[in-house]
């Protein structure tokens, strides 16, 4: 594939039809190319370098070229008021967790908001034809700069100005450059010959472009990406529509009205003032402005050792010790109020800090505050910096303030953990700390046992040994987890393209059981393809319909691209025959039923534990059934209890299930983008389960019509699968009922092998316990006791339900509920071995 050095130099053979435009002509803009950097470029002087910060430095800092000042929600005002008024619709912003699109965890761009899949292909698709919002994104590859360069954030809001043009509707490149110029010199007084736009490409998921850069004093302000080719740069088309991707920095709009050292001066606000007045620190703007300025020049990815460049600053400078220590306490500052607003808009918007993918560099950045925090000995509490910001955000995002004691919650367990890891780090330091600790190995550390560099410095500094740490570290550690795995489909075999999708009937009627059918395809002589089917194919966790076609026994049933496969033992029909399928409807009712389950637990998991809770998987068979949860610790037996009931509470309020097609773009705007519950549905129209009032859903799978269909709901074992993810084992329906009856005969045994009523089951179980310990353990360490010591006591009666005795006898057993009748039956056989083996040991003596 072609390089992006590689495109630019194949659009430029014809710079004219791709980067000029209406404007240049009107005003007389002249292409030029920088004497420094390289780089094409257009402009109204006779300038001979571009106005990239590598090339020009900051002049904007302490005159801004701006009219007036512009705070950070008066700069969104005058955007979006400019844009609404120039036919654009104002959409709110989407979630920074980016469930709609995969491999993509997080929002990294306001474009993303309206990437698709359909049928296995990259499409956009937009709320309305030319749109406009500020989208808050998080990427992690400048963390190492954040806080340092002035102008890097781990997460920043991009102002996106979006159309989708098609010839007549919506607008193409011209339309766009004279609107960002206008929004440039008349709502924001710049002059237009401060203004210069820079040559550049863009390549994208499935898409790419060129475009146009502005710049203004040495700082982008935005990028204009027009859009305009579907693949990649090896193999592409021109889109039917296409797609005008303007992505402006809404910190960078506020930071060159003002001025300041850094943006962060200006779009922090009120949380830096604070963060600033709790360290003590005496920040002066006017003394580190020439700092940041410099600093701002540099290109840091071409920069090979920071720490270098930043000591030729300072000695240019005249800076003293005591400056120097300042500016690295301020860069500190700088990155824990962009490292907690990370934390903020991420977990208030279900994002959990664990081990794995976008949860792992979310974990990173709040490291990296506490090892802040530490090196300088600052009294702070993240979760109280994260609810300044959701404060001082409230007039942009009030939904900021709606999870803050989740966050909370979330932030003091990740600090705990934070802790053991610290002193289980000392130990491992101390075992290394005599080896060559390489980049690799600090890589290594950090990655499988959470080990900070700065750790490993502290420490080696103890015995006089220097550690150094890369200046992109964080940036490294973050780029292992920027994605999801994609999960590779292998299909079995390829089904001849030139028949007919599949008809699904059970989206017509889920409760039909016998249909007549087709057959269109036999392969290898057990793979059935009708042209219609009841059978519902494993699909979304849930495993398949069975049962008879013309009266040949189907044993599995999958789902290949737009056909159905139905597996059959064997097959005594031919291609072209009509055939009679019938399904097993009691497994069918079954599997609805557990699937259903899923979708209330899920709902009664988020309103007992919080709105982080999300589905991380499902699994829905006939005996069994499971939901993971994204949450951040086990669930504790209040916790489980309080789910159940919640659960059955649901049930019992006889809500109906409601099952229907909407266009993909229709429901995401209904119900937003949670209800990707299971993964991103790569369709243009989507099949809806709600629940009203409970839980609603882009699900295929088959459904009860009532929760009252469910009739019980039991959750039998709960556990902690992996950080960040608890699993919710659970039955529902018959299934519950048959679980009823078990444990039933479970307790009826115990009853009979103890000689007690069922009611006192767990008083003599833990007397069993107790006794059993203390005959062991005499046995063990040769002591005497009397055995009259070891006969069971008199059973106390307890008012619970059978339910609740089994699990209470289970806990107290230290087993599960379906082994509570063998362990009861092993204690009381190893509590007579021991009684026997101590009145041996009396007789001897």
């Amino acid at each position: 594939m072609l390089s992006k050095k590689e495109l630019i130099k194949k659009f430029q053979k014809d710079p004219e039809k791709y980067w000029k435009v209406r404007l240049f002509d009107e005003l007389g803009f002249k292409r030029k190319q920088c004497k420094n950097c390289g780089k094409f470029f257009w402009t109204l002087t006779e300038q001979e370098i571009c106005n990239d910060s590598t090339c020009r430095p900051y002049d904007f800092i302490g005159n801004p070229p701006t009219k007036k000042s512009f705070d950070y929600f008066e700069t969104w005002n005058a955007i979006r008021d400019f844009f609404v008024k120039n036919d654009h619709v104002e959409i709110k912003r989407y979630p920074v967790v980016c469930r709609w699109f995969k491999p993509l965890y997080f929002t990294a761009a306001g474009i993303v908001d309206f990437y698709r899949e359909t049928n296995g292909k990259f499409t956009f698709e937009f709320p309305a034809t030319n749109v406009i919002l500020t989208q808050p994104c998080i990427r992690f590859n400048d963390i190492s700069n954040t806080g340092i360069n002035g102008r890097s954030y781990t997460t920043f809001l991009m102002i996106q100005q979006s159309s989708s043009y098609d010839g007549k509707n919506g607008y193409w490149k011209d339309r766009c450059i004279e609107l960002d110029f206008e929004l440039l010199t008349k709502i924001f007084g710049i002059k237009p010959e401060e203004i210069v736009f820079i040559e550049d490409v863009w390549v994208g998921s499935g898409a790419f472009g060129y475009s146009l850069e502005y710049h203004v004093r040495g700082l982008e302000l935005g990028n204009a990406v027009f859009t305009e080719f579907m693949g990649t740069p090896s193999k592409y088309r021109i889109m039917e529509k296409k797609v005008i991707d303007m992505g402006g920095g809404h910190e960078r709009f506020t930071w060159i009205s003002n001025g300041t050292p850094t943006s962060y001066d200006c779009v922090f606000g009120e949380v830096l003032k604070k963060l600033i007045r709790a360290t003590g620190l005496n920040y002066d703007q006017k003394l580190l402005g020439p700092y940041f300025k410099s600093i701002g020049s540099l290109n840091l990815d071409d920069v090979k050792d920071l720490g270098k460049e930043k000591e030729k600053i300072v000695e240019k400078l005249g800076l003293t010790k005591e400056i120097k220590n300042l500016i690295e306490e301020i860069e500190a500052i700088y990155a824990i109020a962009d490292h907690a607003r990370t934390l903020l808009f991420a977990i208030s918007d279900s994002a959990l800090p664990s081990n794995t993918a976008g949860g792992y560099n979310l974990r990173v950045v709040f490291r990296r505050i506490m090892g802040f925090l530490d090196r300088f000995k600052w009294n702070l509490y993240v979760p109280e910096i994260c609810e300044w910001h959701a404060k001082y955000l409230k007039r942009l995002f009030p939904e900021l303030m709606e999870n803050l004691e989740d966050i909370k919650n979330i932030l003091d367990v990740e600090k705990i953990k934070y802790e053991n890891t610290k002193q289980k780090a000392k130990q491992i330091i101390s075992k290394i700390i005599g080896e060559e600790i390489t980049e690799k190995k600090l890589l290594r550390l950090y990655d499988s046992q959470g080990i900070s560099p700065e750790m490993i410095k502290e420490e080696a500094k103890k015995v006089g040994k220097e550690i150094k740490i890369p200046e992109d570290f964080y940036t490294k550690i973050t780029q292992l987890h920027e994605k999801e795995e994609e999960s590779k489909v292998v299909e079995k075999f390829i089904i001849d393209q030139g028949i007919p999708p599949t008809e699904e009937l059970f989206y017509k009627d889920q409760r039909m059981t016998r249909f007549k059918a087709k057959v269109l395809k036999i392969i290898d002589g057990k793979y059935v393809v009708l042209d219609k089917t009841c059978f519902y194919p494993r699909s979304g966790g849930q495993e398949p319909d069975k049962g008879y076609i013309n009266n040949c026994e189907v044993v599995d049933v999958e789902k290949q691209g737009s056909y159905i496969v139905h597996h059959l033992k064997t097959v005594k029909f031919g291609e072209g025959e009509e055939v009679e399928g019938e399904i097993d409807w009691d497994r069918r009712f079954q599997l609805m039923q557990h699937h259903t389950g899923a979708h209330i637990i899920n709902a009664a998991a988020r309103r007992i534990l919080g709105n982080h809770v999300n589905q991380a998987g499902a699994f829905k068979d006939v005996d069994r059934a499971r939901l993971d949860i994204t949450h951040y610790r086990n669930l504790n037996e209040e916790e489980i209890e309080k789910i159940e009931e919640e659960a059955n509470k649901i049930i019992n309020e006889r809500i109906p299930v409601r099952s229907f097609f909407l266009p993909r773009d229709e429901a995401e705007k209904e119900y937003g983008m949670r209800i990707y519950q299971g993964g991103a549905v790569p369709s243009k129209t989507l099949r809806i389960i709600e629940i009203p009032e409970v839980d609603v859903e882009a699900c295929g799978g088959t459904h009860v019509a009532n929760t009252y269909e469910l009739e019980k709901l039991i959750i039998t074992k709960t556990s902690k699968i992996s950080d960040g993810v608890v699993r919710i084992e659970y039955k529902a329906g018959r299934a519950a009922l048959n679980e009823f009856k078990k444990e039933k005969s479970i307790l009826k045994e115990i009853a009979e092998l103890l000689g007690v009523e069922i009611c006192e089951i767990p008083s003599m179980a833990e007397d069993l316990f107790l006794k059993w310990k203390t005959a062991r353990k005499a046995v063990r360490k040769k002591r005497k006791i009397n055995v009259e010591e070891l006969k069971l006591g008199k059973p106390k009666r307890e008012e619970l339900n059978e339910a609740e005795i089994l699990k209470k006898t289970a806990k107290i057993l230290k087993t599960q509920p379906e082994h509570v009748n063998k362990t009861i039956r092993r204690f009381l056989r190893e509590l007579e071995e021991y009684k026997r083996m101590l009145s041996d040991k009396d007789d001897s003596a």
